[in-house]
């Protein structure tokens, strides 16, 4: 299965941005409005800047409660892993799993076109093998006449 696909199965096609200078705190307001559990960080809604995440705000508001009243750019991680909507389910999880990272910016060129979550690659592999089964059940079963 491909990544376009992933991301035609998904509810909405809509990829939520926050620009790098919104403060954490407004950052917060804009995941549990989306109850999303990560943002793409871009100053356009197009090329990728960084990503951030509940588990940055944690690990930051950890050490420094300060950290609410920062902008974004301060705790977003710049070093963003990307896939094409062509790669396939099986690489992206192999990427998700080295690098200990849930979600992953699509991008075509340089511009945006969705992200896929862990939970989006999980649930699709699960519909492959339902998909695979269902097929051996028909066959096995043709077979007893």
């Amino acid at each position: 299965m491909r990544i376009h696909e992933v991301l035609s199965s998904k509810p909405s096609r809509e990829v939520v941005t926050v620009r790098p200078d919104v403060t954490v705190r407004d950052l917060l307001g804009v995941l549990a409005e989306h109850n999303i559990g990560a943002l793409v960080v871009s100053g356009d809604g197009d090329r990728v800047e960084g990503i951030v995440s509940e588990r940055d705000v944690v690990r930051r508001l950890h050490e420094d409660e300060s950290v609410l009243d920062r902008p974004v750019s301060s705790i977003m991680s710049t070093e963003v892993h990307t896939c094409g909507a062509s790669s396939t389910v099986d690489e992206l999880m192999v990427v998700m799993t080295r690098g200990r990272f849930r979600h992953v910016p699509v991008v075509d060129g340089e511009s945006l076109v969705g992200i896929v979550s862990i939970g989006d690659v999980v649930k699709s592999r699960m519909s492959e093998l339902e998909f695979e089964r269902d097929q051996l059940d028909t066959y096995v079963h043709s077979g007893q006449s």
